[in-house]
């Protein structure tokens, strides 16, 4: 009996049990037809496998007494399907049990075989991450807001002296119109025109709890809003006053300058063992933390209130240490 959709069960069968180290002969396709209720014979099953290869399947043949068939390729490259998988075990605003599903999502497109080898190196560390399984919920509302225009409403976690989640300012309703989702620092943020902030501000996604897309006029972008140039001022995403602030670095630590603020960075030599980094920042408790690892490798040189600023922060650390 011919069956219409013969070849599309063939390239099924090819896609979830076969790759390049492992074909599937003949007699295996003709065996698994068989089990589904379809008859064939060795010259249908080249003649189908040659209608895919036409219809711009990637089939490809090993010829032989018993050809061998196998899927060429697929929509991602075994070490491109790594990546999205080391990425989602890095990323600490997926809970554990979201990051296992997805990490079988995504290695399913690897074929069985590949699929496996994936899978034997999965590693899911649970301290790191979110215990929000809502998660997944948020970033689809506020994806669909983003689209839609549309401004949004939810409540914000932090936690208390006891490590105790709680909602921020005693479970305030925060109405945000969002513009971007950023990625940063091992954070997944969004960013928008908070109305009680009465400015653009951002927000951790895994502590947005309740998310609600609200029928109210959403505030547009402002003119001239650029998220790159606002994400790079706003250093390590926590908020400060912008400024540009001189930092009298050591030769070795170009590395970490350009790693911090990218290639553009304003440098100039200043002896045989310094240079000076011109660097746009948002003055804050956070790059003051950054540049207490340096040490006396990196210094502030101007301007002159950042410079006192800092060191009033060191003598108070120093005091408070007696």
């Amino acid at each position: 009996m011919i069956h219409k959709n013969r070849a599309l069960y063939i390239f099924q069968y090819l896609w979830e049990y076969t790759d390049e180290e492992h074909p599937a002969t003949t007699k295996e396709i003709i065996e698994y037809l068989a089990s589904i209720g379809i008859s064939t014979t060795r010259k249908t099953v080249a003649e189908d496998a040659a209608e895919l290869q036409n219809s711009g399947f990637d089939v490809v043949c090993n010829r032989s007494r018993q050809n061998e068939y196998f899927i060429g390729s697929r929509y991602l490259e075994l070490a491109e399907l790594k990546l999205l998988i080391d990425a989602v075990q890095a990323a600490k605003f997926i809970s554990p049990n979201k990051s296992r599903e997805l990490i079988g999502k995504v290695s399913a497109l690897a074929g069985p075989h590949q699929s496996a080898e994936l899978k034997r190196n999965l590693f899911v560390d649970g301290k790191v991450k979110t215990a929000n399984e809502a998660v997944y919920y948020v970033v689809d509302t506020l994806y669909a807001a983003i689209q839609k225009k549309k401004a949004v409403s939810f409540q914000y976690i932090e936690y208390t002296a006891h490590k105790k989640k709680a909602f921020k300012h005693n479970g305030q309703i925060y109405v945000l119109s969002p513009y971007d989702m950023v990625w940063n620092n091992d954070g997944y943020y969004v960013f928008g025109f908070s109305e009680s902030h009465s400015r653009i501000v951002k927000f951790r996604v895994d502590r947005v709890y309740r998310t609600v897309i609200l029928d109210q006029p959403y505030r547009k972008k402002p003119e001239g809003y650029d998220l790159s140039e606002y994400c790079r001022k706003v250093f390590s995403m926590y908020d400060g006053r912008f400024c540009t602030v001189e930092l009298k670095c050591e030769n070795a630590r170009m590395k970490d300058i350009v790693d911090r603020f990218g290639e553009d960075v304003e440098t100039t030599s200043l002896d045989s063992g310094h240079f000076v980094a011109a660097v746009e920042v948002s003055v804050s408790p956070t790059f003051y933390a950054w540049l207490f690892t340096y040490g006396a490798a990196i210094q502030i040189l101007s301007p002159d209130n950042v410079r006192k600023e800092y060191a009033n922060l060191l003598k108070t650390a120093l005091q408070q240490a007696k």
